[in-house]
């Protein structure tokens, strides 16, 4: 998958990313990645990112 690769995620890209309150219900919410907050090389639930609006989440896809 993708989304669990850090290697696949630059800041610049369009993603979806869970927050850590949707999880529950995964309700997805569309931005631009600005900053990659995960370290290592693959996530099994999704690199850690922060939005240029400022939200912080995991992604769950990224969008062409």
């Amino acid at each position: 998958m993708p989304h669990t690769q850090r290697k696949n995620i630059i800041p610049g890209v369009k993603v979806k990313v869970v927050q850590k309150l949707h999880q529950r219900t995964g309700q997805l919410t569309e931005g631009v990645v600005k900053d990659l907050l995960t370290n290592s090389a693959v996530h099994h639930r999704g690199i850690k990112v922060r939005l240029t609006s400022g939200i912080v989440g995991r992604v769950q896809e990224i969008i062409n």
